[in-house]
């Protein structure tokens, strides 16, 4: 699944009375905050741009490829059209495979989710197709009389069904509450009078009693920063269509568009030459966002600056609205490893596996060529030394993946709201935390937006990982990790750590990752220029 915080934020919701509970953001950022500098700007992010003042002015660099293994990438955007691949030895629309590498008219990338007939847009989450394979195999039996050599793959499916249910529950359950939320919004619009209403009208508004009056007060705040209609179709239009998706498409057993529209053989896991050039697909938004954040043009006076300024983006189509599968994946990885990337960014994951095997294989390929992977750490405030993840650095059989990344979001303040709330943590299993709260970045059609997420925590550390490599390129992928994470920022204090179905407490934090810090551009590039 793409790891970016629904921005609707309204998980958990019991009706709609409790408005105060919808958790909306009220506060608009700073639009390059990522890349300021916590002592000049007050603000908490990497010091990208103190170190191109004071570090790399001047200096030259070799250019760098990222991939980004991700929904889709729009190439045509006004902010990304000059960096992004271009693959010098494909003729660019001659139907053939030029370059011999098995993928025709691969001028910019690849498309893993598509073919002739189209691509995947909508998918199931894995723990769908999970319970759609072993229905018919575990229906009816139990723990006592599941076969021994069976005993592993029926608890996962046992697993799948409980989080299924829970989830099916949970998504029925919200679009009541959204929808008993909009009825009343409507209806107070209505009684305003205006289709679009201002912060005015309904600080003027005189609201009946009960739930009127809270949701009020809520509007007064968001409009402090959003446009009514900003607010409407963002929280409550998107809001109804995600939990909608979940119902129709990720958690319906019934529902699979993988043989008509990609048409590969999905049981042979070794299957590469299948997919479509079409690197944009039907829904790129998050793909597109995370490549201005890794390296949106910083020659030119629009839009925004990317942590890097010499990298070309590498788009390569994997993950749909829904869980990825593995195969997409491991293929994903081995294409932008072979046609030459040197970092690359995987903002999504999931809680089961179909064949970690297959990713496993990629991503000692990619290790053995010296590549950085740079993986989000999800969005579902947990523990990950406590719960899987997929994909994840650990090889199933033994070993590990070195070169390898797992990124936490962080917020702009230096206080006890400092990790994100939704943020993934884990003392063992997360490196290091990164921006990732409302962070302003390109969309589809030049435009541009403020997302959530860990989604967006990583490509802020996939692009440092590339300026690294940019200025020092002899540096292998390995001291490219140790340097991130030897320079980060410690964070000597306490924050606030939601836990699952319990009362917030303040942790050290210290205890929500690895390095136990923000990442920092200025003390990476200083460490950096050490290493021999």
């Amino acid at each position: 699944m793409i790891i970016v915080k629904n921005k609707v934020m309204l998980r958990g919701l019991l009706s709609v009375t409790f408005v105060a509970a919808l958790g909306f953001n009220s506060f608009a950022q700073k639009k390059n905050w990522q890349n300021l500098d916590l002592k000049k700007d007050s603000t908490f992010g990497i010091s990208t741009e103190k170190a191109y003042a004071e570090l790399l002015k001047g200096k030259k660099s070799t250019q760098v490829l990222v991939g980004v293994l991700d929904g889709g990438v729009d190439i045509k955007h006004e902010d990304l059209t000059r960096i992004i691949w271009v693959n010098k030895k494909e003729i660019a629309g001659n139907g053939k495979d030029d370059d011999k590498n098995g993928y025709v008219d691969d001028v910019n990338g690849w498309n893993f989710l598509g073919s002739a007939k189209g691509s995947v847009k909508d998918e199931t989450l894995e723990l769908t197709r999970i319970i759609r394979r072993d229905k018919s195999k575990f229906e009816g039996v139990t723990a006592a009389t599941v076969k021994p050599a069976d005993s592993a793959a029926f608890k996962i499916y046992q697993s799948a069904i409980a989080d299924y249910d829970q989830q099916t529950a949970e998504a029925k359950n919200v679009l009541q509450n959204i929808n008993g939320f909009k009825q009343v919004l409507d209806a107070m619009v209505a009684k305003i009078g205006k289709a679009d209403p201002t912060l005015a009208d309904f600080q003027n508004f005189t609201p009946a009693a009960g739930p009127e009056t809270q949701l009020k007060n809520m509007m007064v705040s968001q409009l402090q920063s959003n446009t009514f209609k900003e607010f409407y179709d963002g929280q409550i239009v998107k809001g109804l269509d995600h939990y909608n998706d979940q119902l129709k498409y990720n958690l319906n057993l019934d529902f699979d568009p993988r043989a008509e529209l990609v048409g590969d053989n999905y049981a042979d896991s070794k299957q590469r030459n299948y997919g479509v050039n079409d690197v944009k697909g039907p829904d790129a938004s998050h793909g597109t966002h995370v490549s201005g954040i890794i390296a949106a043009d910083r020659t030119n006076t629009i839009g925004i600056m990317g942590v890097a300024d010499n990298v070309r983006i590498m788009g390569v189509r994997a993950v749909p609205n829904g869980d990825e599968r593995d195969k997409d994946v491991a293929n994903s990885i081995r294409y932008a490893v072979a046609n030459g990337a040197k970092v690359i960014n995987m903002s999504f994951g999931k809680a089961y596996s179909w064949d970690k095997k297959a990713v496993d294989e990629a991503v000692k390929y990619a290790m053995s060529k010296d590549v950085l992977l740079v993986q989000a750490a999800g969005n579902d405030n947990k523990n990950l030394d406590k719960v899987k993840s997929f994909p994840d650095r650990k090889f199933e059989g033994g070993g590990i993946a070195d070169a390898y990344l797992v990124v936490g979001a962080s917020g702009p303040k230096d206080d006890n709201t400092l990790k994100a709330s939704f943020s993934n943590y884990g003392k063992t299993t997360v490196d290091v935390f990164a921006p990732g709260v409302q962070i302003y970045s390109t969309t589809p059609e030049s435009k541009y937006e403020a997302y959530d997420g860990t989604s967006m925590a990583s490509p802020v550390v996939a692009g440092l990982a590339a300026l690294i490599r940019e200025y020092y390129p002899k540096l292998t992928a390995l001291q490219v990790k140790e340097i991130i994470m030897k320079s980060v920022v410690k964070v000597n204090h306490n924050v606030d750590l939601a836990e699952e179905g319990g009362a917030a407490k303040s942790v050290p934090f210290s205890d929500l990752c690895i390095t136990g810090g923000i990442v920092n551009a200025y003390e990476a590039l200083k460490l950096a220029a050490t290493y021999k």
